[in-house]
């Protein structure tokens, strides 16, 4: 049904994309998407809801004045499950973050991990980036049958990282491993799903 309802857009952009001479451009996001999508073990809906979420959890995070001005917010979505992160001024702007996003439709779990004090500044949030890509790197060494690194979502605040997916228990407790023994990692997180197989 999905593939129904974006043939009719698909061919428009593809024409558009002849016309102006972008057409490499489109069919290598094409491309770069389906690869994704065949090693991810959501259903293509699930991938495609995830996204939208996290498209309106921000909305509906900036959308808010005093969110938007008292708090350094970022929402993650994965199979239906909304992770917030980040700092808030207080107490109540931080609550009041969690209640909003979970309003959002098709959000099945909130996991609100917003600390209540000082933002992180720039050079902090440089550290959980090199933490988060030195996580993703660290995970291509696990050496596992079946363990596929880019079916594993990395998020780091504040030097603590948030793991999640759909995993095996074996899978899972891998992935953690590999990740705690990171530098600067301060704790982990685990925030996964668990499937049956390794498939």
């Amino acid at each position: 049904m999905s593939r129904q309802r974006l043939a009719g857009p698909g061919l428009l952009l593809l024409g558009a994309a002849l016309v102006s001479g972008c057409a490499p451009m489109l069919f290598g996001a094409a491309a770069v998407g389906t690869a994704a999508t065949v090693h991810d073990r959501r259903p293509a809906n699930v991938i495609l809801d995830d996204q939208q979420i996290e498209l309106e959890a921000m909305s509906a995070l900036l959308g808010n004045a005093d969110i938007r001005t008292q708090s350094q917010i970022s929402a993650t979505s994965y199979n239906r499950t909304l992770l917030l992160t980040g700092s808030a001024d207080t107490t109540e702007v931080a609550q009041e973050a969690a209640t909003a996003v979970s309003r959002i439709g098709k959000v099945q779990r909130v996991v609100d991990e917003v600390k209540v004090g000082t933002r992180r500044d720039f050079q902090g949030q440089a550290e959980d980036s090199y933490i988060t890509a030195r996580v993703k790197a660290d995970l291509i060494g696990v050496r596992l049958p079946g363990f596929d690194p880019t079916r594993v979502k990395v998020v780091t605040n504040d030097g603590v990282v948030f793991l999640m997916g759909l995993l095996s228990p074996a899978e899972a407790d891998a992935a953690a491993e590999k990740a705690r023994y990171v530098p600067g990692v301060q704790r982990v997180v685990k925030l996964f799903e668990y499937t049956q197989g390794t498939s």
